[in-house]
């Protein structure tokens, strides 16, 4: 018997068939969770985007009207809760712990490259970091588009923005990655100057950045 659709599990969820509420949360936790990972850059407010997701996911289930695929608006759900959970991390206040040194006055050698030379050990890592040196707007995009694989009018539709400002951001955002990945190259010595960025995909995603168009349609 073949899986049935997303429509139909969507159809049986919202009258009330919890199977296949859990079958199609399932069916879409890990492209949710990768969103959520990549959006939030840290793997416990993964977590807790992710979480928060998926329960609005499930309580807004019954008002989904079915005009946007069920995954382009779970992945808009998705975006947004780990947008909040970044500006949650913007308003915690910073822990300072007292390391060796300090109690006498001694001042700290700090090396600012280190957190970069380190996330450069593993390429995962290192795109990571470099996500991280994105703005929200680029961001959200580029993961949208080569994480969740959404096309340009699903992420100006889940980020409401127009298509022609998806595309741009899109651009933007693809070259500072790429640049970011390159300094961390030449930092580490790890891949040599001429190094082409590495592909950008998680579990399930198989496209590539250099892959993919920027401005065509």
């Amino acid at each position: 018997m073949a899986p049935l659709s997303d429509d139909e599990l969507v159809a049986a969820a919202q009258g009330g068939d919890r199977n296949a509420l859990d079958q199609l949360l399932r069916r879409h936790y890990d492209r949710i969770y990768a969103v959520c990972r990549r959006v939030t850059g840290g793997t416990s407010d993964a977590d807790d985007a992710c979480q928060e997701a998926l329960i609005k996911i499930s309580r807004s289930l019954p008002r989904f009207d079915g005009r946007a695929a069920f995954s382009t608006w779970a992945y808009r759900i998705a975006t947004n809760a780990s947008l909040d959970e970044l500006r949650k991390r913007k308003r915690r206040p910073s822990l300072h712990s007292v390391r060796a040194g300090e109690e006498n006055g001694e001042p700290e050698q700090v090396d600012p490259m280190a957190a970069k030379r380190v996330d450069a050990i593993a390429d995962r890592l290192a795109i990571d970091a470099a996500l991280g040196d994105l703005s929200d707007d680029f961001k959200a995009v580029v993961v949208l588009r080569d994480v969740a694989d959404l096309d340009y009018d699903e992420i100006a539709d889940v980020l409401d923005i127009p298509v022609g400002t998806v595309k741009s951001r899109i651009a933007r955002g693809r070259s500072a990655l790429a640049n970011s990945l390159r300094l961390d190259d030449l930092l580490t010595g790890s891949r040599g100057e001429s190094a082409e960025p590495e592909e950008f995909s998680d579990p399930g995603n198989q496209r590539h950045i250099a892959e993919r168009p920027t401005d065509s349609t």
